[in-house]
């Protein structure tokens, strides 16, 4: 795990301002950095040692020198292709996994990308044809950032980099905050800063003479099975994830595993032979809000230890300027500041974690995959008749059953965006002052919608979720707080053979009346307790509601809803409101206002506050100064 950056063009001091853009990511890799520089390119690496310690500095080179690379992540099978190249005749100098990149462009060019499992983002400079090769993983593990500015090409792993360019202006994109504000994370090619774009998952970018190729080469599309055997089937998902699991160990450096209350960091808990794992919880320990009962309970079962820590709400509210930093962008989900301290926790330990994300997305976990089958008899009923009771429902006060109304009167590509849905298209038009593109969240899916229009409703909304919300939310802020950090965070049921398999389960196995993840589930009661295997789905539970209504956060979060940056973008009295009736207790608004605020205290951080300094940069400063 590292950062890598860079720029393809002639610049001016070109050494001096790769330095500059390397500084802004050391965070990434303290151990060591490393630049190329001709006179076309200029690429930098910032290092955290995980693989072949002693050799696997980079940029690193192919035999003659004339290919040069700079990766962030794990190739999960470099030996099997290593093993495959070296047939071929490609002499090898080191045991990286860096390495196996270079010689596999070296032989198959863009085709490597089809033999690669794991996470990654990389580029490589051929200085043959002045030829640059940058691609990112199958699901958008690792970040990839371009900009193309003045003809020239710069690239990072974070925006914080490209940033730093001379002469780049820093521009808010008002786009994206429309859109966010329904999806809560930023969910457009272009970023918060205008011209900054993000290379999307499964594709690669070829930039030559001037001129940006951008190719998809991954497309996570679900195949159903009809039918199945469901003993086999829950038999061959313990060998897949006892597979994965496995390639996942792959280090020279300890590995421990983040744990929460559910099935999925719980299984690959059982699963993985380390021995430590971090939890962290709010309130007491015996709120719905606090997960360390349930992580100690399960260690104690498995003979491994679990390190934890309460989060109080004042290091809570403290961390969220730094959080918003590191993040880059906005982002409304409020366990990214949970992950921050438990990622926190981890790196006073060890430099690798497992972690449980994605098998929600591919085994079809989360609970609204279920609504497809709750609104089955109800879609039964003429659609005109359904249109009509919901437009009488909209009128009626937040009742039981008013959604369920209203949802019904919908089709899955009207009423699913994601797993996140904060303001309607009508409540943001009355929140924003800014120039509106009128562009409805639905507009933002369509097109991947019109690929699965053959696939059942829950297939779809996986698909959806795999290439949104998981982008957006889940994986970015799993790579951006352990990065903040100086940890690895690696995902084993992000796996393109985890994948391959889960793709083909017949929806039964899916989800049912009996449960989500259902066959998932089955498998994981062989090796945790049953309990545990069928706890209803939880995502990492933070009590912002409860803490909203207190008088030192609604004072202090009021303040920044009513202050001059949320004027210039808001219609502040419609913020006033939603706070006033959260307070009161007539609706939950905790989530909406929580969109808002953490978009304004990013905005201060990277529009307003020149001298911005990260809570934990003593200790970033510390890590790279000693490494």
């Amino acid at each position: 795990m590292c950062g890598i950056c860079g720029f393809i063009g002639e610049v001016d001091d070109s050494k001096k301002v790769l330095k500059q853009m390397m500084d802004k990511i050391a965070h990434r890799g303290p151990d060591d950095e490393g630049m190329y520089v001709d006179k076309h390119a200029a690429i930098g690496h910032r290092r955290l040692s995980i693989i072949d310690l002693s050799h696997g500095a980079q940029p690193m080179y192919n035999e003659t020198g004339d290919v040069a690379i700079v990766f962030n992540g794990e190739i999960y099978n470099h030996l099997e292709i290593r093993k495959e190249l070296i047939a071929k005749g490609h002499k090898f100098a080191n045991d990286s996994d860096t390495e196996c990149l270079i010689h596999g462009y070296e032989e198959y060019g863009t085709d490597l990308l089809s033999k690669l499992r794991g996470m990654f983002a990389f580029v490589i400079w051929d200085t043959r044809t002045n030829t640059m090769f940058g691609a990112r993983d199958h699901f958008g593990i690792k970040p990839f950032y371009y900009s193309l500015f003045n003809k020239t090409l710069i690239f990072a792993s974070e925006t914080k980099s490209i940033l730093e360019f001379p002469g780049f202006k820093k521009e808010l994109n008002e786009e994206a905050l429309e859109q966010y504000l329904s999806f809560q994370y930023s969910v457009l090619p272009e970023t918060f800063f205008k011209g900054i774009f993000r290379l999307p998952a499964g594709h690669y970018m070829i930039f030559k003479d001037g001129k940006l190729d951008v190719q998809r080469y991954f497309d996570p599309m679900m195949e159903p099975a009809m039918d199945g055997d469901l003993e086999k089937t829950v038999s061959e998902i313990e060998e897949v994830v006892h597979d994965t699991v496995d390639a996942h160990m792959i280090a020279d450096v300890e590995v421990g595993s983040l744990l929460s209350s559910g099935v999925d960091s719980s299984y690959v808990v059982s699963e993985f032979p380390g021995n430590k794992t971090f939890t962290v919880g709010f309130l007491d320990k015996q709120s719905k809000y606090n997960e360390i009962r349930y992580a100690e309970g399960l260690v104690r079962e498995l003979g491994k230890k679990n390190y934890n820590k309460n989060i109080d709400s004042e290091e809570y509210f403290k961390s969220i300027p730094t959080v918003m930093y590191y993040m880059d962008e906005p982002l409304a989900d409020p366990s990214c500041i949970a992950l921050y301290f438990v990622d926190k926790l981890a790196a006073e330990q060890i430099k690798v974690v497992l972690s449980g994300e994605g098998a929600d997305e591919f085994f079809g976990g989360y609970n609204i995959y279920h609504e497809p089958i709750s609104l089955k008899g109800y879609q039964k009923i003429p659609k005109c008749v359904r249109k009509g009771l919901a437009a009488v429902a909209k009128k009626m006060p937040d009742i039981k059953g008013r959604d369920f109304i209203i949802r019904g009167s919908k089709t899955v590509e009207e009423r699913f965006i994601g797993n996140a849905n904060m303001f309607s298209v009508e409540d943001r038009e009355k929140l924003l002052k800014t120039k509106l593109t009128h562009k409805t969240p639905q507009d933002i899916v369509a097109d991947a919608y019109k690929k699965v229009s053959h696939l059942n409703d829950i297939a779809k909304m996986q698909y959806i979720d795999t290439n949104f919300w998981l982008q957006g939310d889940i994986l970015l802020k799993a790579d951006k707080m352990s990065m903040a950090h100086c940890l690895e965070s690696r995902v084993p049921f992000l796996d393109v053979k985890v994948f391959d398999y889960a793709k083909k389960l017949p929806i039964d196995f899916r989800c049912n009346d009996e449960a989500t993840k259902r066959a998932f589930r089955i498998a994981a009661k062989r090796h945790i307790p049953e309990a545990t295997a069928n706890k209803k789905k939880l995502g990492f539970p933070v009590p912002i509601r409860v803490w909203l209504k207190e008088d030192n956060y609604y004072n202090k979060v009021m303040e920044t809803l009513t202050g001059e940056a949320a004027q210039k973008f808001f219609n502040t009295d419609i913020l006033v409101k939603l706070m006033e009736d959260h307070r009161a207790g007539k609706a939950d608004n905790s989530r909406r206002i929580w969109t808002v605020y953490v978009f304004l205290v990013w905005y201060k951080v990277y529009f307003e506050d020149e001298d911005f300094r990260p809570i934990n940069q003593d200790w970033i400063d510390n890590r790279v100064r000693t490494a």
